[in-house]
């Protein structure tokens, strides 16, 4: 549900001006953008807004848009050898290395400059809904407990896990549920919540794939956490720990979520969310 949809905004979005940008940095960013993935927070973002009618479809696009924008960027980004050093991304070769190191840093940046662009283009409809998007967007992408915090509590002695996991992965997740809610006159810090539980759990579920998937089934590379001494869930908690926390937070998610209809693709995402990152032999956790 909504991937055409979303797919349409993003072409959209990433289309003309096309003389402006070199071509290697033009072909390196498609190759970001559309080299796959599931899409989940733009689908977060269009999920949230549909429980409120999406009364502003112009600005959830964007939002959603900007979003994914900001999530590929730090892909690319985490995937450089400053960082994960990762060969593989999505079941390809990593940007820096189907192009080189350089072009890899330009395409991260310029993806979180197009997202900030796309929103501020769009909120010309209603500026003091597009000026509150952009500061939910900045405070999830920036310094201040976001993603490049997330980045940095990575090169930090001891760094603490529920911190660097919201930082990394549960601020933009909680971003993609308020810009949605924004969007449809809801309540922002209700659904900002929301979105942090699920980037929570799936951050858990990522820390189990990476010591227990199959790299090819996944995509990329795993064992990752343990060759660079980072931190995570199983390492932690163990694994009936994980696990434990995985259904804590996943639950906790639902119970944020609305019983009506209109929230039935919210509570399939959430579902679909997870249980697509978990290895099969961990499937088995709903009780």
């Amino acid at each position: 549900m909504f991937d055409e949809r979303i797919s349409q905004a993003l072409a959209a979005s990433l289309a003309g001006a096309e003389a402006t940008i070199p071509p290697r940095l033009r072909a390196a960013m498609a190759s970001a953008v559309w080299g796959g993935g599931g899409r989940l927070r733009p689908k977060l973002c269009l999920a949230v807004a549909a429980i409120g009618g999406d009364p502003h479809p112009a600005l959830t696009d964007a939002a959603a848009v900007a979003v994914e924008l900001i999530h590929c960027a730090s892909l690319v980004h985490d995937d450089l050898p400053c960082f994960d050093d990762a060969d593989w991304r999505r079941g390809q070769p990593s940007i820096h290395r189907a192009y080189d190191e350089a072009t890899a840093v330009l395409v991260g940046d310029a993806l979180i400059i197009a997202a900030f662009e796309v929103i501020a283009e769009a909120a010309s409809v209603d500026p003091a809904r597009g000026l509150r998007m952009l500061r939910a967007l900045s405070r999830a992408s920036g310094h201040r407990g976001g993603l490049v915090a997330g980045q940095a509590w990575e090169s930090e002695p001891a760094p603490d896990l529920a911190r660097y996991h919201q930082a990394k992965t549960g601020g933009l997740f909680a971003a993609a549920a308020a810009l949605g809610a924004i969007s449809a006159d809801l309540d922002e810090a209700h659904y900002a919540a929301l979105g942090a539980e699920l980037g929570a759990a799936y951050q858990i579920a990522d820390d189990l794939s990476d010591a227990l998937a199959d790299p090819d089934a996944l995509g990329k590379p795993v064992g990752q956490d343990a060759a660079l001494d980072r931190p995570s869930a199983l390492r932690q908690l163990g694994l009936e720990g994980a696990k434990a926390a995985l259904c804590a937070r996943r639950d906790a998610a639902m119970a944020l979520t609305p019983s009506d209809p209109t929230a039935r693709p919210l509570r399939a995402l959430i579902e679909r969310a997870i249980s697509r990152l978990l290895p099969p032999v961990e499937l088995a956790i709903a009780g």
